[in-house]
């Protein structure tokens, strides 16, 4: 595309199904977050690209499912490879695409999108099965693992290529096919990836690509009789009307959901570690992760010094062009969204919150082209009601609240005080609390003195509206097989 072009022509996607790119008749448009302009065309999907892409999944399937684990695991190592020698092309289409920095979708987004097939690739060959004797009747009992058949996978659109990876990955690694439909705010770089399969060997019809919107393509995806297992990542609501679509079928569902994560913060912590990491649990990708902090919960003690250096920290945390290498944010993913997290600002102020810093209070000076962009400055409220919906709903963006808490049952008492429990992060440097505070919180995972460490083998997901079930090393090899028992007789 010539520079001269670029505002008159853009970018159209097509579906990828049974490993060829199938152009549709209907679109959708997709913004650039930084400058508020259209700049791709989207699929516009429905039961027709999907019906056509299960049929594909289903014959791809004998074949695939046949492979040993480590056949499937070098198609998957040499798609990782491909992805990694485009790391820079598909870090800035992923930042163009999301609004994210590019400096955040090359670090993060994209060293992890390999990772997941490189991970997945070998975790699949060390698992075990198990054998059970029962001598007295002289029989030998034993399980075998086998692929599900066609995986529908619906990946959310703040980690576009990240998320989409940590499903496709362990699917395809196990011997199931997919039918895959990313967010149709951010498709660039799944459709880049579809452009790599067949240079990595993945047989046509394996991995499929439709894009296009939830009420559309996604339903007729999870609705799809053929289609006998549904992870998802998404809001809450959408997972609700995945289960009732499901129900009739008996799908296996996997569902990550959102967060209303809190970061508790007693008078012991390292107060420079706590602030520093708590800034960037609470704005990295510009709050739009579902593991963010969004209630800081300092014991009172210490509460007004903790203030001070957290809105200090919060203001230095610089927003704006993604490409700009001195900014830690980019744009939010589009112009609703801003309006949806900045709604909760102003609920906040009407509630009689105090807005400390960022969303009406500091300027936000952009480039003449971000002009009309969808940036917000890093937000800190402080006096919000625990009733409010500000403090139980998820905001997913640049937000974050801070209350003072006296003592550890009621720092836990506040912390699980919300529908959600995704994640948790305590600061202590008393090793007992630190275990009986981990315990009593209801989160699937509890990070102390740290944020965002993950081992991909260990589980991942949440309790209560946070979710239904794990994923991660053997999580998601039990999710997508189906387990048999075998008993013989001799």
């Amino acid at each position: 595309m010539s520079k001269t072009a670029d505002h008159r022509t853009h970018l159209v996607l097509e579906n990828y199904i049974g490993g060829k790119f199938v152009p549709c008749s209907r679109h959708i448009d997709s913004y650039d977050p930084s400058t508020g302009e259209v700049y791709c065309k989207v699929p516009d999907s429905g039961t027709d690209e999907v019906e056509a892409a299960v049929q594909a999944a289903r014959e791809a399937f004998p074949d695939w499912s046949a492979r040993s684990p480590a056949e499937r695991g070098q198609v998957m190592k040499k798609l990782a490879d491909l992805m990694e020698a485009q790391l820079e092309e598909l870090a800035q289409a992923e930042s163009r695409d999301q609004g994210k920095t590019v400096m955040f979708a090359r670090t993060v987004d994209v060293p992890r999108a390999v990772d997941n097939f490189r991970f997945f690739a070998s975790s699949v060959l060390h698992h075990t099965t198990d054998c059970t004797t029962m001598d007295h009747l002289g029989c030998v009992n034993y399980t075998i693992r086998s692929p599900v058949g066609v995986a529908g996978l619906i990946s959310p659109w703040n980690l576009p290529l990240y998320l989409l990876t940590w499903k496709i990955a362990p699917a395809v690694a196990t011997g199931n096919t997919v039918v895959a439909k990313p967010s149709e705010m951010t498709s660039v770089t799944a459709w880049m990836m579809c452009k790599l399969l067949e240079e990595a060997g993945f047989p046509p019809g394996v991995v499929n690509m439709v894009f296009g919107t939830g009420p559309r393509a996604g339903d007729a995806l999870v609705g799809h009789p053929d289609v006998p297992l549904v992870s998802f990542t998404g809001s809450t609501a959408t997972a609700q009307r995945i289960t009732e679509r499901s129900a009739p079928f008996c799908k296996k569902l996997s569902l990550e959901l959102g967060g209303k994560n809190p970061a508790i913060v007693f008078s012991d912590a390292d107060l420079d570690q706590a602030v520093t990491t708590t800034v960037r649990s609470s704005f990295s990708n510009q709050g739009e992760i579902c593991l963010c902090t969004s209630r800081i919960y300092v014991e009172r003690s210490i509460y007004p010094e903790f203030l001070k250096r957290f809105v200090a920290a919060a203001r230095e945390w610089k927003t704006g062009a993604p490409s700009d290498p001195d900014n830690n944010n980019g744009a939010l993913v589009s112009r609703e969204h801003l309006e949806k997290v900045r709604s909760f600002v102003t609920l906040a102020r009407s509630e009689g919150a105090t807005v400390l810093c960022g969303e009406g209070e500091d300027p936000l000076v952009l480039p003449q082209r971000n002009t009309s962009g969808y940036f917000m400055r890093p937000t800190v409220i402080a006096g919000v009601a625990e009733s409010s919906r500000v403090m139980q709903d998820e905001i997913f963006g640049p937000v974050v609240c801070v209350n003072p808490f006296d003592g550890e049952d009621d720092a836990v008492a506040k912390g699980n005080g919300v529908r959600y429990g995704l994640a948790a992060t305590v600061w202590t440097r008393d090793v007992g609390r630190v275990h009986r505070v981990a315990r009593r919180l209801e989160a699937g995972l509890v990070w102390t003195n740290c944020w965002l460490v993950r081992d991909l083998n260990l589980p991942f997901g949440g309790m209560k509206n946070s979710g239904v079930g794990r994923e991660g090393g053997r999580d998601s090899y039990h999710f997508f097989t189906e387990v048999k028992t075998i008993t013989v007789k001799h």
